[in-house]
């Protein structure tokens, strides 16, 4: 990942341009120095730019043309929600295999998913021998590289399953992400900045827990969002919170349970996020879809669902429903567009397109209910638009 100080600046407009302008223009763009970049530059781009820089002009020139407006940068990232490929030793004979049906449409510069569970070897887990009702997950730290293959760059790491196998297993996971080249984002303090060109993203993950980004503390949380907002360009914020299970696919604006668990007030974060500077907000745990919004102009996914799981979570009815979310981001955080693929869970929990479409028409359903006119509405072609 290259280097970045400050942001990128607009090129200053003049009414006359001269050929000292173009010698320093020359220059500066040979020197990656000047940031006057037309478009967004590639996420494999390792070019370092610097602060504003101002050039000075002079009036030798009787040139009246007017140069060409250049295209703001952009950032487009793909977000889906759980995703886990099995739990030793039931696995996948090909875990590389396991996304291959769905990578196309998972294509992007920034890919974002929940990574459910550990990459350990570690043997002793938080069940107790005689423990029932108890799941905790890994795989081997070997597929890291799988998900990287796939495509994603950022794995979150703020859920109940991240340290199914404790520290060992926590600390496992973050190296075999790291040795693959993903970013991760949600244990305590942490947050994940991945750049795409010239934009730097960061990513502040929570969910309801103190060994993870803490939701349940909005104090800190607050702190966080105001921290990733000095360190990038745009700020995506990942919540995993809510109540589980088929009838939790409505967004109750009210404190949600689980087993005893406070998971937290979704919308509420949603819009106090939001308010403190982010501008997406991504979200699952309730391993079924939820609705869009509109708010303050921003994007909020209240739940992605379920992506993959290898035959260790229900995906009957409409738990079998998911979606790789698309949204691209202009530098100041402000939606330029957005788009919903739906998808559906398969076999032992495989994911693939669904052309009949049936996860956007289960969120616009639900988008209407729970926000009325600020829902954000899933077109025919997968475009999202707020709502009429």
């Amino acid at each position: 990942m290259g280097a970045y100080v400050g942001r990128v600046s607009k090129r200053e407009e003049t009414g006359q341009r001269t050929t000292a302008l173009i010698i320093a223009l020359a220059l500066a763009l040979v020197s990656g120095g000047v940031a006057v970049g037309g478009g967004r530059a590639s996420a494999q781009s390792t070019t370092t730019f610097t602060t504003t820089t101002t050039i000075s002009t002079s009036t030798t020139t009787t040139s009246t043309t007017e140069p060409a407006a250049l295209p703001s940068p952009t950032v487009t990232i793909a977000a889906v929600g759980d995703t886990e490929l099995g739990n030793t030793p039931t696995l996948p004979s090909d875990p590389g295999a396991y996304f291959r049906p769905i990578e196309h449409a998972l294509a992007a510069p920034i890919v974002f998913g929940n990574l459910e569970g550990t990459m350990t070897t570690a043997t002793t887990s938080k069940c107790h021998a005689h423990a029932t009702n108890c799941l905790a997950l890994k795989v081997p730290p070997s597929f890291a590289r799988d998900y990287r293959a796939a495509g994603f760059t950022v794995l979150n790491a703020a859920n109940n399953h991240s340290f199914d196998f404790g520290e060992a297993g926590a600390l496992s996971t973050t190296a075999a992400l790291r040795a693959a080249g993903i970013a991760q984002a949600g244990l305590p303090g942490e947050i994940g900045v991945v750049r795409d060109g010239s934009l730097r993203v960061a990513f502040v993950d929570f969910a309801p827990y103190a060994n993870t980004n803490d939701l349940l503390n909005f104090a800190a949380a607050r702190q966080l969002i105001i921290r990733a907002k000095r360190e990038a360009n745009v700020v995506v914020v990942y919540m995993h919170a809510g109540a589980e299970g088929a009838s939790a696919d409505q967004v109750t604006k009210r404190e949600e349970h689980y087993v005893g668990e406070d998971r937290g007030n979704p919308f509420a974060f949603a819009h106090a996020a939001i308010d403190e500077g982010a501008d997406l907000v991504i979200a699952s745990g309730p391993h079924v879809l939820r609705g869009l919004e509109f708010y303050r102009g921003r994007l909020i996914d209240y739940s992605l669902g379920d992506f993959t799981n290898y035959d260790d979570f229900a995906h009957d009815g409409v738990l079998g429903l998911s979606c790789i979310l698309h949204v691209t981001l202009e530098a100041n955080g402000a939606v330029a567009s957005a788009h919903f693929t739906s998808v559906v869970l398969r076999g032992v929990g495989q994911a693939f397109v669904d052309p009949s479409d049936a996860a956007a028409h289960f969120v616009n359903s639900l988008s209407r209910e729970d926000f009325g006119t600020a829902a954000a509405i899933i077109e025919p072609n997968g475009s999202i638009a707020r709502g009429r």
